[in-house]
């Protein structure tokens, strides 16, 4: 993809502090950290969102976010991580190539949990919990 700046540091036509690689995966240093050791897994393709991975690919990327989450943490001493990934630019994806983050997490740093992140939290009645869970399940 021309514009699309994963697609260029998985190229080499620009710079990344690349912490990993596999056939179908790279991991780098965010440049915009939310924390220290903060890392990105993306595609060596371009896919923009999760539902556009084949299986062999997603297989690799989540297999290489499993083997990274532990040496992030070891690697700058966090107490935890968050792992996210913002499917769709209503999600709050703001570079249109599947990337996983992986944030290290101290204690007392100030940051929140997952749930923070959703907004305005609908309340659901019964029958809505069902309805939805009823159109995951078949489809």
């Amino acid at each position: 993809m021309p514009d699309c700046i994963f697609c260029a540091i998985a190229a080499g036509d620009i710079p990344g502090r690349i912490v990993h690689e596999t056939e179908h995966s790279l991991a780098f240093l965010d440049v915009n950290p939310l924390a220290p050791g903060h890392t990105l897994v993306v595609p060596k393709d371009h896919y923009a969102r999760l539902d556009d991975l084949s299986d062999e690919i997603s297989a690799d990327l989540f297999r290489t976010v499993d083997e990274l989450v532990p040496r992030v943490e070891d690697a700058v001493d966090a107490d935890a991580s968050n792992v996210g990934i913002n499917n769709g630019p209503a999600a709050g994806q703001e570079v249109e190539h599947v990337h996983v983050h992986i944030v290290p997490r101290f204690e007392d740093d100030g940051g929140s949990p997952i749930h923070a992140v959703a907004g305005d939290i609908p309340d659901l009645s019964d029958e809505e919990m069902s309805d939805i869970e009823a159109a995951i399940s078949q489809s």
